[in-house]
């Protein structure tokens, strides 16, 4: 999955069961149309595959926005994304999971946090 990561948008995998009740695990990778072939061939080079199947989708964004904030030695990244007349504020994960170190909180803690200070500094 570190291969794909480097050339892909996202993938994950998902454990299935096939014919038979064989367990098995399903592989998905979201691409850009020109990046295909180049992740074909770590599929094949990487795995037991021994077939693709392919499916077009697309793909709905909303207007996005990065804001970093300093805090205490932190420097705390989040994405502020629009929809209508409104506007989210979602923490990156790695600023999250720094903080959770620094601070010995629990993950789910540190996104809370995270959305706290935004709202202190931005939203008074």
């Amino acid at each position: 999955m570190d291969e794909l990561m480097k050339v892909a948008r996202d993938c994950f995998y998902t454990p299935i069961y096939m014919k038979k009740n064989r367990p098995a695990y399903k592989l998905s990778v979201l691409c850009d149309s020109d990046k295909i072939e180049l992740v074909e061939d770590i599929i094949f080079a990487n795995t037991s595959s021994i077939g693709i199947r392919k499916t077009q989708v697309e793909r709905t964004i909303l207007e996005r926005e990065s804001v970093t904030i300093p805090y205490q030695g932190l420097s705390l990244s989040y994405k502020k994304v629009f929809h209508k007349d409104n506007s989210y504020i979602y923490p990156e994960y790695q600023s999250a999971l720094e903080f959770s170190r620094k601070y010995c909180l629990p993950i789910k803690e540190a996104f809370d946090s995270l959305k706290f200070i935004y709202g202190e500094k931005y939203e008074k």
